[in-house]
């Protein structure tokens, strides 16, 4: 069986210790591409540590941008920085960028500044987008069709959590629907019901570790490895075998990125 966690987040201090022995891990359950969301202690430099990371492993690809957690910290060093960083031939995607308003650790109206401006640098890059979306379904798609030019790739719907409105105007933006370890909790019947909708050529699936730690390893530290499982949820909400869905994502990661398959 092959799989492919289409974001994680193995920098920093919570891989410090550990991070080759769990990248190898994955490569033993199946896990044939990790891509690196390069934002999560931004200001403690796992921007460059990520990279750093995917640089150093031939089958493990990065993304750079700004979470909308941290937006309050965008100034022109801070674009200038991602733009940088952006010029690594591993990044292939920018993100992970949208609204947050759960926590709203930036102000909502910094957070669609940024939103948009980050939009903006993603088309000119030509680089698809890597979509975070709380408590913000309807504001997001809406930003989004207002962003969206037809030069630009579309992106991913990461961790995704939102109705099936908001999956099928994602979809209507030619975007893909990716789930984590979310989809295997007890209380998720909804989204369950949600993905059992989505169509299998628009699925992915990730870790986003080290958060959402699927069923059966709730409570220890998510990892790439840990992907199966989602997959094995989804399988089971589509009638397929796990092995079915890991080639099915597979393929669908491939195509979405125009990449041809990498050895480790």
């Amino acid at each position: 069986m092959t799989f492919i966690d289409s974001h994680a987040h193995i920098d920093g201090h919570k891989f410090a210790e550990d991070r080759d022995s769990v990248i190898q891990r994955a490569l033993d359950n199946g896990v044939e591409v990790i891509v690196e969301i390069c934002n999560g202690d931004v200001e403690l430099g796992s921007l460059e540590e990520g990279i750093e990371i995917a640089e150093k492993h031939p089958f493990i690809y990065a993304a750079v941008g700004l979470h909308p957690h941290d937006a309050k910290l965008w100034d022109d060093q801070m674009e200038s920085r991602l733009m940088d960083l952006a010029r690594s031939a591993k990044v292939i995607a920018w993100g992970e960028i949208g609204l947050d308003f759960h926590y709203n650790h930036s102000e909502p109206d910094v957070q669609r500044s940024v939103f948009r401006r980050q939009l903006e640098i993603a088309g000119e890059l030509g680089l698809p987008v890597v979509i975070h979306s709380r408590e913000a379904n309807r504001e997001t798609i809406d930003l989004l069709r207002e962003q969206r030019h037809s030069k630009e790739k579309a992106g991913i719907f990461h961790c995704f959590s939102g109705d099936m409105e908001m999956a099928m105007g994602a979809i209507d933006l030619d975007f893909m629907i990716s789930f984590a370890g979310s989809l295997t909790f007890k209380k998720a019947s909804d989204l369950r019901t949600v993905a059992k909708e989505i169509p299998l050529d628009r699925l992915l699936i990730e870790t986003d570790c080290p958060f959402l730690t699927p069923e059966p390893f709730r409570g220890k530290r998510n990892e790439p490895a840990y992907v199966r499982e989602v997959a094995r949820q989804l399988a089971e909400i589509k009638g397929l075998t796990t092995e079915e869905i890991g080639r099915l994502t597979t393929e669908n990661f491939y195509r979405f990125y125009g990449m041809s398959r990498v050895s480790s």
